[in-house]
């Protein structure tokens, strides 16, 4: 199920960071291997994004990362 949130932070050197979900203000982990986009893979607080939520062993993690938009 694709869902939608916004960047909480992220960190371009160490190469991760949080989303917090619209739905419930959860915070989701995300890693710039699962942002899809050409170039250098970067995410700025605040972005909306949509993406899928996925497992892994420490917990939630945000998958098929899409940015839409910077507002």
């Amino acid at each position: 199920m694709v869902r939608k949130g916004r960047v909480k932070w992220f960190d371009e050197e160490k190469g991760f960071g949080y989303i917090e979900t619209e739905a419930d203000d959860e915070d989701v982990f995300v890693h710039y291997a699962d942002i899809q986009m050409t170039g250098f893979k970067t995410l700025k607080k605040g972005t909306l994004v949509s993406f899928v939520v996925g497992q892994s062993e420490y917990g939630l993690k945000a998958e098929q990362v899409v940015p839409i938009s910077n507002d």
